[in-house]
Protein backbone atom coordinates (compact mmCIF):
# COMPACT_ATOMS: atom_id res chain seq x y z
CA UNK A 1 0.00 0.00 0.00
CA UNK A 2 1.41 3.79 -0.72
CA UNK A 3 2.83 5.41 2.20
CA UNK A 4 5.15 7.38 0.35
CA UNK A 5 5.68 9.16 -2.60
CA UNK A 6 7.17 11.85 -4.62
CA UNK A 7 6.21 15.67 -5.26
CA UNK A 8 8.31 17.38 -7.64
CA UNK A 9 6.40 19.60 -9.83
CA UNK A 10 6.45 23.36 -9.10
CA UNK A 11 3.38 25.85 -8.66
CA UNK A 12 3.55 27.19 -12.61
CA UNK A 13 3.30 23.86 -13.63
CA UNK A 14 0.03 22.64 -11.07
CA UNK A 15 -1.38 26.37 -12.52
CA UNK A 16 -0.95 25.35 -16.61
CA UNK A 17 -2.19 21.50 -15.81
CA UNK A 18 -5.30 22.63 -14.14
CA UNK A 19 -6.12 25.86 -16.57
CA UNK A 20 -6.48 23.19 -19.35
CA UNK A 21 -8.76 21.48 -18.06
CA UNK A 22 -10.65 24.98 -16.73
CA UNK A 23 -10.24 24.64 -13.13
CA UNK A 24 -8.29 27.73 -12.30
CA UNK A 25 -6.07 27.23 -9.62
CA UNK A 26 -4.93 29.58 -6.83
CA UNK A 27 -2.48 30.02 -3.78
CA UNK A 28 -4.52 30.73 -0.69
CA UNK A 29 -2.29 33.34 1.33
CA UNK A 30 -2.57 36.60 0.35
CA UNK A 31 1.34 37.00 -1.18
CA UNK A 32 3.28 35.97 -4.28
CA UNK A 33 3.11 32.12 -5.18
CA UNK A 34 5.06 29.44 -3.19
CA UNK A 35 8.54 28.41 -3.93
CA UNK A 36 7.21 24.29 -3.54
CA UNK A 37 10.43 22.64 -2.34
CA UNK A 38 10.86 19.43 -4.48
CA UNK A 39 9.86 16.09 -2.24
CA UNK A 40 11.23 12.79 -2.73
CA UNK A 41 9.78 11.03 -0.57
CA UNK A 42 7.03 12.16 1.20
CA UNK A 43 6.46 10.55 4.24
CA UNK A 44 3.61 10.14 6.68
CA UNK A 45 3.38 13.28 8.94
CA UNK A 46 4.69 15.16 5.95
CA UNK A 47 3.48 18.76 5.07
CA UNK A 48 2.64 18.33 1.35
CA UNK A 49 0.67 20.29 -1.86
CA UNK A 50 -3.04 18.93 -1.81
CA UNK A 51 -5.36 21.05 -4.32
CA UNK A 52 -8.53 21.37 -3.04
CA UNK A 53 -12.19 23.37 -3.51
CA UNK A 54 -12.08 26.79 -3.22
CA UNK A 55 -14.77 29.56 -3.99
CA UNK A 56 -17.96 27.75 -6.64
CA UNK A 57 -15.50 27.90 -9.50
CA UNK A 58 -11.86 27.06 -8.72
CA UNK A 59 -9.51 25.41 -6.52
CA UNK A 60 -6.43 26.19 -4.42
CA UNK A 61 -3.24 24.66 -3.71
CA UNK A 62 -2.49 24.28 -0.05
CA UNK A 63 0.13 22.42 2.11
CA UNK A 64 -1.73 20.04 4.61
CA UNK A 65 -0.37 17.21 6.97
CA UNK A 66 -0.14 13.47 5.38
CA UNK A 67 -2.22 11.44 7.02
CA UNK A 68 -5.30 11.71 9.44
CA UNK A 69 -5.21 12.01 12.94
CA UNK A 70 -5.01 8.33 14.63
CA UNK A 71 -8.05 6.89 15.92
CA UNK A 72 -6.84 6.04 18.73
CA UNK A 73 -3.80 6.01 20.91
CA UNK A 74 -0.35 5.62 19.86
CA UNK A 75 -1.93 4.27 16.32
CA UNK A 76 -0.14 5.50 13.37
CA UNK A 77 -1.70 8.42 11.03
CA UNK A 78 -4.52 7.20 8.64
CA UNK A 79 -2.56 7.68 5.42
CA UNK A 80 -4.44 4.79 3.38
CA UNK A 81 -8.45 5.27 3.24
CA UNK A 82 -10.88 2.34 1.48
CA UNK A 83 -12.90 3.34 -0.79
CA UNK A 84 -15.31 1.10 -1.62
CA UNK A 85 -19.02 1.40 -0.54
CA UNK A 86 -18.39 5.08 0.65
CA UNK A 87 -20.01 8.24 0.04
CA UNK A 88 -17.83 11.43 0.29
CA UNK A 89 -19.86 14.18 0.05
CA UNK A 90 -17.49 16.79 1.62
CA UNK A 91 -13.78 17.29 1.83
CA UNK A 92 -12.80 15.73 -1.61
CA UNK A 93 -8.93 17.07 -2.51
CA UNK A 94 -6.62 15.72 -5.28
CA UNK A 95 -2.83 14.73 -4.28
CA UNK A 96 -0.31 15.63 -6.92
CA UNK A 97 2.56 13.29 -7.12
CA UNK A 98 5.36 12.63 -9.82
CA UNK A 99 5.43 9.00 -8.77
CA UNK A 100 4.51 7.20 -5.80
CA UNK A 101 6.14 3.38 -4.49
CA UNK A 102 5.01 0.12 -3.82
CA UNK A 103 7.04 -2.52 -1.61
CA UNK A 104 7.27 -6.35 -2.34
CA UNK A 105 8.42 -8.91 -0.23
CA UNK A 106 8.25 -10.18 3.24
CA UNK A 107 10.96 -9.37 5.24
CA UNK A 108 13.39 -5.83 5.56
CA UNK A 109 14.71 -4.58 3.12
CA UNK A 110 11.81 -4.88 0.97
CA UNK A 111 12.29 -4.44 -2.67
CA UNK A 112 11.07 -0.87 -3.51
CA UNK A 113 9.20 -0.02 -7.00
CA UNK A 114 8.47 3.53 -8.22
CA UNK A 115 5.03 4.02 -10.34
CA UNK A 116 4.90 6.39 -13.10
CA UNK A 117 2.18 7.57 -15.11
CA UNK A 118 3.88 7.88 -18.13
CA UNK A 119 4.32 11.15 -20.81
CA UNK A 120 3.33 12.93 -17.19
CA UNK A 121 4.63 15.18 -15.12
CA UNK A 122 2.51 14.38 -12.24
CA UNK A 123 -0.48 12.86 -11.95
CA UNK A 124 -3.48 13.28 -8.96
CA UNK A 125 -4.18 10.85 -6.59
CA UNK A 126 -8.39 11.08 -5.47
CA UNK A 127 -8.00 12.33 -1.38
CA UNK A 128 -9.65 13.23 1.13
CA UNK A 129 -8.98 16.34 3.60
CA UNK A 130 -10.33 17.20 7.06
CA UNK A 131 -9.66 20.62 9.03
CA UNK A 132 -7.64 20.76 11.93
CA UNK A 133 -8.82 18.70 15.38
CA UNK A 134 -7.06 20.04 18.30
CA UNK A 135 -3.38 19.98 18.12
CA UNK A 136 -3.26 18.04 14.59
CA UNK A 137 -3.30 20.35 11.93
CA UNK A 138 -5.54 20.22 8.61
CA UNK A 139 -4.42 16.82 7.05
CA UNK A 140 -5.36 14.47 3.58
CA UNK A 141 -5.21 10.81 3.19
CA UNK A 142 -5.42 8.75 0.03
CA UNK A 143 -8.26 6.84 -1.49
CA UNK A 144 -7.61 3.25 -1.99
CA UNK A 145 -9.61 0.71 -4.25
CA UNK A 146 -8.32 -3.10 -5.54
CA UNK A 147 -5.38 -3.02 -8.06
CA UNK A 148 -5.75 -3.12 -11.14
CA UNK A 149 -3.41 -5.41 -13.65
CA UNK A 150 -0.80 -3.28 -13.44
CA UNK A 151 -0.08 -2.57 -10.03
CA UNK A 152 -1.73 -6.73 -9.01
CA UNK A 153 1.76 -8.51 -8.95
CA UNK A 154 2.60 -5.75 -6.24
CA UNK A 155 0.15 -5.09 -4.16
CA UNK A 156 -3.71 -5.95 -3.50
CA UNK A 157 -4.86 -2.76 -3.18
CA UNK A 158 -3.88 0.48 -4.87
CA UNK A 159 -4.28 3.95 -4.68
CA UNK A 160 -6.81 5.86 -7.04
CA UNK A 161 -5.30 7.92 -9.97
CA UNK A 162 -7.22 10.06 -11.67
CA UNK A 163 -7.27 11.26 -14.83
CA UNK A 164 -6.88 14.91 -15.75
CA UNK A 165 -11.00 14.60 -17.41
CA UNK A 166 -11.97 13.37 -13.80
CA UNK A 167 -9.91 16.01 -11.68
CA UNK A 168 -12.89 18.42 -11.98
CA UNK A 169 -15.83 15.52 -11.28
CA UNK A 170 -13.79 14.23 -8.71
CA UNK A 171 -13.05 17.58 -6.69
CA UNK A 172 -16.35 19.24 -7.46
CA UNK A 173 -18.43 16.62 -6.43
CA UNK A 174 -19.88 16.51 -9.82
CA UNK A 175 -19.26 12.98 -10.55
CA UNK A 176 -20.38 9.42 -8.63
CA UNK A 177 -18.11 7.82 -6.25
CA UNK A 178 -18.20 4.49 -7.72
CA UNK A 179 -17.58 5.69 -11.65
CA UNK A 180 -14.29 7.62 -10.32
CA UNK A 181 -12.95 5.42 -7.64
CA UNK A 182 -11.45 2.22 -9.78
CA UNK A 183 -8.32 1.09 -9.93
CA UNK A 184 -5.91 2.67 -13.33
CA UNK A 185 -7.06 0.58 -16.50
CA UNK A 186 -3.99 -1.18 -18.43
CA UNK A 187 -1.05 0.38 -19.68
CA UNK A 188 -1.89 3.86 -17.24
CA UNK A 189 1.17 2.92 -15.05
CA UNK A 190 5.01 1.85 -15.54
CA UNK A 191 6.30 0.03 -12.70
CA UNK A 192 10.06 -0.74 -12.36
CA UNK A 193 13.00 -0.79 -9.70
CA UNK A 194 13.20 1.76 -7.56
CA UNK A 195 16.65 1.02 -5.54
CA UNK A 196 16.89 2.88 -2.14
CA UNK A 197 20.71 3.57 -2.94
CA UNK A 198 19.43 5.01 -6.45
CA UNK A 199 19.52 8.76 -7.05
Amino acid sequence: MCNSYAAKSNYSEYVEAFSQIRLPLVWPEPHAAPNLEPRDPVRPTDPAPVVRPHGSEGVELAQLRFGFRPGRPKAGPVINYRAEGRRFSRGRCLIPVSWFYEYTGERSPKTRWKVTMPGQAFFCIAGLWRPAEGEWPESFTLLTVDSGPDLEPYHPRQVVVLDPGQWAPWIKGSGAEADLLQPAPPGALRVEPAPRDAA
